[in-house]
């Protein structure tokens, strides 16, 4: 009988070796790539040519000073009221029906289109001919949105 294996000889690679072998996975992966690397490198080159490189570059380079600069403006008030009046303004709008909303600014648009063509012909309008649109419907409607609308605004100014 055999005598037991009592150690495992681990072949010890040169530093060279090492280098080899690196060399060829690196020969490998260029030669699958190739297209993709090509593509990189023309942009690359495009960027410097252009000079955006060199601004990327000098971004990353004074990385903290644009930090600061850029967290300066952002706390500014005019700043920090836009954010606050868009989350108002989303909040508002996550508390109204989206079929509403859509009904609403279709109507708005399309009353945008006819004031527009009512602006052109230069009508003039008499206390009279006041009168008389508050029997079309389509008025009364809008005049009682319209009513509904400020009441509701109202209410909610005296809280």
């Amino acid at each position: 009988m055999g005598k037991p294996i009592t150690t495992i000889a681990k072949e010890e690679l040169t530093q060279e070796q090492v280098k080899m072998q690196k060399l060829d996975r690196l020969v490998d992966n260029i030669s699958m790539h190739s297209d993709g690397l090509k593509q990189t490198m023309e942009l690359l080159q495009e960027l410097h040519e252009s000079g955006i490189m060199e601004i990327v570059v000098s971004l990353l380079r004074a990385k903290e000073k644009v930090a600061k600069i850029a967290i300066d403006q952002m706390v500014r008030p005019p700043v920090t009221n836009i954010i606050n009046n868009a989350m108002t303004a989303a909040g508002a709008l996550s508390d109204m029906e989206p079929d509403t909303t859509e009904k609403l600014v279709k109507s708005l648009s399309n009353g945008i289109k006819k004031a527009e063509v009512g602006l052109k012909s230069g009508e003039k309008v008499g206390v009279f001919d006041l009168l008389k649109v508050l029997k079309d419907p389509d008025i009364n409607r809008s005049l009682v949105f319209g009513l509904n609308l400020l009441k509701g605004m109202g209410e909610g100014l005296k809280e």
